[in-house]
């Protein structure tokens, strides 16, 4: 299994696991939530990098 596979894995795993302790409404919340906080505390120059990246791995 590749290391995105695993990463995509543990997403869902964590994902199911919230939803099953927290309100449906939290658990959206928070896995919503660190990956937009996350993109966002990235700087201008890592942006564009990262929305180039993503458009040349689309175009594939």
């Amino acid at each position: 299994m590749s290391r995105n596979a695993k990463i995509a894995a543990g997403g869902v795993a964590a994902g199911i696991i919230l939803l099953i302790w927290l309100p449906w409404w939290a658990a959206l919340l928070i896995v919503l939530g660190v990956p937009t906080a996350a993109y966002l505390t990235l700087d201008e120059s890592q942006r564009r990098r990262l929305r180039r990246v993503s458009r040349k791995e689309l175009g594939r």
